[in-house]
C-alpha cells in the first residue's frame, strides 16, 4: 500500500517567478535601440571615413592648417569638378595632398587676364569661385588640355598653393584620377570649425562630372549622438524610478 506524506503545514510556500514589469522592458528596449544606433553609426564612419590633417594653408579659406578634416574614400572614376580631395602623386613628391578639382579628362583648363585681375576659365567659360581666398592675380596664365583619366587642381589660395600650376612640365600639372583616395566632406577639428564642408556649385553649370553629394556622415554623426542621448537618458530615467520605488517601500514599513 502507498502512503502519502503530507507537507507540514507552516512551510513556506515556492516563490512566485518573477516577471518584469511594462517599465522595465520598455527601458529595456530603449537602451538596446541606442546602442544599436550609436554602435552603428560609429561603425559607419569608421568603415567609410578617414581623418587627415591639414599641413599647409593653401586650401585657406575653406580648410586651415592644422585643421582635422574627415575624408570619405572614394574611386577616382566618381570625382568631379569642384571636389576636395586627398591624393598623392609620386610626381608631386609622394606626399598626401589636398587641393580642389577644377577640371577633368577632356577638359581645357587655363587662366585669363582682365588687367589686373584673372580668372579660370574651364572649356573657354569662366568660373565664379566664391571659395577663393582672394581675387586677382593667381600667378603666371597657363593652358592646359588634361588628357583621359586625370584630373587638373588647385588650391583655394591661389597666391600660397603648389598645385597643378607648379608641375605644368610633367603632364601639363595633371594628376592620375586613380591616385586619389577621399572626398573631404567635413572638418573635425578645431571645435570651433568643426561642420560640413560646403559642396559648391561653381561648376554645376558645366557639362560633365560635377561636385560629388554628401555621404552618410551627418545621418551616421545624428544616430550616434541621438544612440549615446538615449542611453543616458533612459539610464537616469531608469535610476531615479529605482529610487522613487524604494523610498515609497520605505515609508510603507
Amino acid at each position: 500500500m502507498s502512503s502519502v506524506v503530507e507537507q507540514p503545514a507552516d512551510r513556506p510556500a515556492a516563490p512566485a517567478r518573477l516577471r518584469r514589469g511594462p517599465a522595465a522592458v520598455l527601458q529595456g528596449v530603449a537602451l538596446a535601440l541606442g546602442l544599436v544606433l550609436m554602435i552603428g553609426g560609429f561603425a559607419l564612419i569608421a568603415v567609410d571615413y578617414r581623418p587627415y590633417k591639414i599641413p599647409t594653408a593653401s586650401m585657406h579659406p575653406t580648410l586651415q592648417a592644422g585643421d582635422t578634416v574627415l575624408a570619405r574614400k572614394v574611386g577616382g572614376g566618381t570625382i568631379g569638378r569642384g571636389d576636395v580631395v586627398v591624393f598623392r602623386d609620386q610626381a608631386w613628391g609622394g606626399e598626401l595632398m589636398v587641393k580642389r578639382v577644377v577640371a577633368v579628362g577632356g577638359d581645357t583648363v587655363a587662366t585669363t587676364s582682365a588687367g589686373s585681375d584673372q580668372r579660370l576659365t574651364v572649356n573657354g567659360q569662366p568660373v565664379d569661385e566664391p571659395y577663393l581666398a582672394a581675387q586677382g592675380r593667381q600667378g603666371e596664365s597657363f593652358s592646359v588640355t588634361v588628357p583621359q583619366g586625370r584630373l587638373f587642381l588647385l588650391g583655394d589660395n591661389r597666391v600660397g598653393s603648389l598645385d597643378s600650376r607648379t608641375h605644368l612640365e610633367v603632364d601639363g600639372g595633371t594628376v592620375p584620377a586613380a591616385e586619389v583616395e577621399a572626398r573631404v566632406e567635413a572638418t573635425l577639428q578645431p571645435f570651433g570649425r568643426m561642420g560640413l564642408l560646403e559642396r559648391t556649385t561653381a561648376f554645376d553649370s558645366f557639362p560633365g562630372p560635377k561636385a560629388g553629394s554628401p555621404g552618410p556622415l551627418e545621418p551616421a554623426a545624428y544616430a550616434s549622438v541621438a544612440g549615446a542621448a538615449l542611453i543616458v537618458v533612459t539610464s537616469v530615467v531608469g535610476g531615479v524610478a529605482g529610487l522613487a520605488r524604494r523610498f515609497r517601500r520605505g515609508r510603507s514599513t
